[in-house]
């Protein structure tokens, strides 16, 4: 499959952790809500990769990669328990599209941090992400 294939599943597996997380958060804590479903998610990760990937391979990555790959973590993990508070607090529909001006967010930041070029399509589509997650939260 291609990267666009992957993109798409990724979106619409995100789209049903919105709505599945919001009916997964009505009757307990967000924390402890976040911290069962990465427990989940630690557990699916694990059993993939040793799956298809031989526990040798552990040995070999290098200090920097883990040095991003932890923090890469530590961002979703704090990314997970705003987003099950917002979804708590705030209806599915309003949340999920704040949620997406993350898409914004790695436009900027892959210019100013990956040097990715940044053209007037760029501009324009982050634009119009920024535009739509706003009248969307705000409905």
């Amino acid at each position: 499959m291609t990267w666009v294939a992957w993109s798409l599943l990724s979106a619409v597996f995100a789209a049903a952790t919105a709505i599945l997380a919001k009916l997964g958060v009505a009757n307990i804590n967000s924390n402890l809500a976040t911290a069962v479903r990465t427990s989940v998610v630690f557990l699916l990760a694990w059993g993939i990769a040793f799956a298809v990937v031989p526990v040798s391979a552990l040995s070999q990555i290098g200090r920097r990669t883990l040095t991003f790959l932890v923090l890469s973590g530590l961002g979703t993990g704090l990314s997970w328990l705003c987003y099950f508070r917002a979804l708590q607090l705030g209806q599915a529909s309003r949340v999920a599209p704040l949620d997406k001006l993350s898409v914004v967010f790695v436009l900027v930041f892959a210019a100013v941090f990956l040097g990715e070029r940044v053209t007037s399509a760029t501009i324009v589509g982050a634009g119009l992400i920024a535009a739509g997650a706003v009248i969307l939260a705000l409905q």
